[in-house]
């Protein structure tokens, strides 16, 4: 149900007329100012706005415009997309469409119920007149923008077998790329592509296949080059998941980031985050697109935080290594290779006497989207400084989990890399443990994100200082920002509800 703080009828009425438009595809391409059209706003993954009326100087006057609470027990983890004056938000099994001047619901699509496994969920994504969306026991949807009715309906995988889908699939021209999850069974891990206007199977692309290894599940969304023509995703960790010696060698392509050609699914090239996972560190966090100059020369970079504790930039055409460096405390790797890839120490995997480890099974940051500022030269990410301890003995056996893990300590803080050196420039403290929220980062120099303590909050993007903040309950979604009318709005969920701010007009 929506709470209008300043709802308008004339505003709303026409409004109401915009809901049968549809996207218009070059919006993915070169998103206006009135639309986040994508999980990421672009296809670069960097998160970074160029509206320009919130500022450091007037953000302390954001005030709440309408609140949207969904009354689902779920936490929202979406990102919001708008397109055409209309929100589209989702949570396991649900999807709303909103009016973006008040909050109010225009339609609501509930799946039916189902036994897979619900654990979140990140997203839609729209073309033409349609939105698709995944689900639990791993469908793709097709909806129709104007009325959330379902146009078709195409099985991603099999969920009986363990699968399961949370992510906002990513459209590429005439293909919508979509991944699933599940490391709680041995089962390969893949990506595949569909025709958007019929939920034709166009290519699958494996990461694991045949065994001994399996896993690399893919299931965040991944970007795009439309001059490279290649799409970066990064990939899942192995299964079994803590037994080691059931799966020897670096198991390509887990944690890993991949390119691959959008027509075909062909890879590329491969870059590993972290060979030999034995910890469920995957890579699949945000693989960050930024073009400009990396220490003087021209570059095509793509910037990854993986939740294994190491910062990378890479050359994006080749996947040659530019930089590694770690950006909190790591202790499982025993030196770097000629690739830039960290050496896993052995003496670091699960044992029946238990091994401490840097980070913890949470990652040194985890599926928080980052964002990339490139006038102060900042990759800020949300992370977890964090301690751990991992078992592993036979008897714990050759499949999924295959062993035991249990958090010591961590602290949640927001840190600012300078992607030239991997040196952290500034760090703020979060005030607890992981925090939920992804970054946004704007062109006035304001950054938006949550903490651990229930707030949203906004801080000066070059020192990381606290400018405003308001209590809105746990944050799991990355903010994002549009202007209708004029207005620049700021969206951000807390707890199941999503609150929309603006300036005072």
């Amino acid at each position: 149900m929506a709470r209008g703080l300043a709802a308008c009828a004339a505003i709303v009425g026409a409004s109401a007329a915009l809901i049968g438009q549809a996207l218009d595809p070059s919006l993915l391409l070169a998103p206006t100012k009135d639309s986040w059209p994508s999980y990421h706003g672009d296809y670069s993954g960097r998160r970074h706005s160029a509206l320009t009326q919130i500022t450091p100087e007037n953000v302390r006057q954001l005030g709440l415009q309408w609140v949207f609470q969904t009354g689902r027990p779920d936490q929202l983890k979406a990102s919001p997309i708008v397109v055409n004056g209309v929100i589209y938000i989702s949570a396991p099994d649900h999807l709303w469409a909103l009016d973006a001047r008040s909050g109010r619901q225009i339609w609501h699509y509930t799946h039916p119920e189902n036994q897979a496994f619900h654990i979140g969920h990140r997203g839609v994504a729209v073309y033409g007149d349609l939105v698709y969306l995944t689900t639990p026991d791993a469908y793709l949807i097709a909806l129709g923008a104007k009325d959330g009715k379902v146009r078709w309906k195409v099985t991603i995988a099999d969920w009986k077998k363990g699968y399961w889908s949370t992510m906002a699939p990513l459209l590429i021209r005439n293909h919508l790329l979509v991944g699933v999850s599940g490391d709680f069974d041995n089962l390969p891990g893949l990506l595949q592509s569909f025709d958007p206007t019929n939920g034709e199977l166009q290519w699958t692309f494996y990461t694991t296949k045949d065994g001994p290894h399996f896993g690399g599940q893919m299931w965040m969304t991944g970007t795009y080059d439309p001059e490279l023509n290649l799409t970066y995703w990064g990939t899942g960790n192995p299964t079994p998941v803590l037994n080691g010696p059931a799966r020897p060698g670096p198991n390509l392509y887990t944690n890993s980031i991949v390119a691959l050609n959008p027509e075909t699914g062909k890879l590329v090239w491969h870059f590993q985050a972290t060979p030999h996972d034995t910890h469920d560190w995957d890579a699949n966090e945000v693989p960050v697109l930024v073009d400009g100059t990396f220490r003087g020369q021209p570059a095509k970079m793509l910037m990854h935080a993986s939740r294994g504790g190491y910062f990378f930039v890479l050359d994006r055409a080749t996947g040659r290594n530019l930089l590694t460096r770690p950006f909190g405390p790591v202790n499982w790797a025993k030196g770097i290779d000629e690739k830039g890839q960290p050496i896993p120490d052995p003496a670091k995997e699960p044992s029946r006497d238990g091994v401490l480890m840097a980070p913890n099974e949470a990652g040194l940051t985890n599926y928080r989207s980052p964002s990339v500022d490139t006038r102060e030269g900042l990759f800020i990410v949300s992370a977890q400084d964090s301690y751990g301890i991992y078992f592993f003995k036979p008897e714990h056996g050759d499949y999924g989990w295959a062993g035991a893990d249990y958090n010591i300590w961590g602290k949640g803080l927001l840190k600012a890399i300078d992607y030239q050196t991997g040196d952290i420039k500034w760090t703020k403290d979060l005030h607890g443990g992981a925090a939920g929220a992804g970054v946004l980062t704007t062109t006035t120099g304001v950054l938006f994100t949550g903490d651990s303590a229930g707030n949203a909050i906004a801080l000066r993007t070059r020192d990381g200082a606290t400018l405003w903040n308001s209590g809105i309950g746990r944050v799991g979604t990355a903010p994002v920002t549009y202007e209708l009318d004029g207005r620049q709005y700021l969206l951000i969920g807390g707890g199941s509800s999503l609150f929309a701010f603006a300036l005072p007009r």
